[in-house]
């Protein structure tokens, strides 16, 4: 049974909320939660689909959530999705903010407080390793991706080179691959 437009709408919102209110980390850690949601137990787009989102969304100026939303939401229900998603996302963490704010001399340098985000921290930091790992074994089909990846990973890492660059440098790099697999394939008929 195919969900009315305004239904689909408010479940793309109560996703994007949850995922935002129940996300701690930043924009990268909620990248496995969207893959889950959206692509597997939803099933409003496909793995391949998720991780063109993401690439696309890290390409592009402002937060990765944000942005994976709105595109998600976007080539899910068009613009009003991609206003819901967003609004979904940004929401929790509007609201937690703004609490802290309000409560911020009750907890500042309370040992309690800073014990806590020292273990969500290291937790973020394992869930940000799983987020590689399985969009790596989606993107990594072949030699040159696992090369390209190799390679980006050591230029951002040890060289410092900036991540619009190797971005674009591996699109290039894509580009050039297949124009010259598709001559040698076109020589060889």
């Amino acid at each position: 049974m195919k969900k009315s437009k305004a239904a689909l709408l408010w479940d793309l919102f109560i996703t994007f909320f949850k995922i935002g209110a129940f996300t701690i980390g930043g924009g990268l850690v909620m990248l496995p939660l969207i893959e889950r949601e959206v692509s597997e137990k939803k099933k409003y787009i496909s793995k391949e689909e998720i991780v063109d989102a993401f690439a696309v969304s890290q390409s592009l100026p402002g937060v990765i959530a944000i942005n994976s939303g709105i595109y998600i939401g976007y080539r899910i229900a068009g613009i009003a999705g991609a206003v819901v998603t967003a609004f979904g996302v940004i929401l929790p963490s509007f609201i937690t903010i703004l609490a802290i704010a309000i409560l911020f001399d009750t907890v500042s340098g309370n040992v309690y407080a800073d014990k806590a985000l020292t273990g969500v921290k290291a937790g973020v930091a394992g869930v940000i390793a799983v987020t590689v790992s399985r969009l790596g074994r989606t993107v990594i089909r072949d030699v040159f991706a696992f090369i390209l990846a190799v390679l980006a990973f050591a230029l951002t890492i040890w060289l410092g080179v900036g991540i619009v660059a190797v971005i674009t440098g591996g699109g290039l790099a894509g580009l050039l691959y297949y124009h010259i697999m598709r001559m040698k394939r076109h020589d060889s008929d």
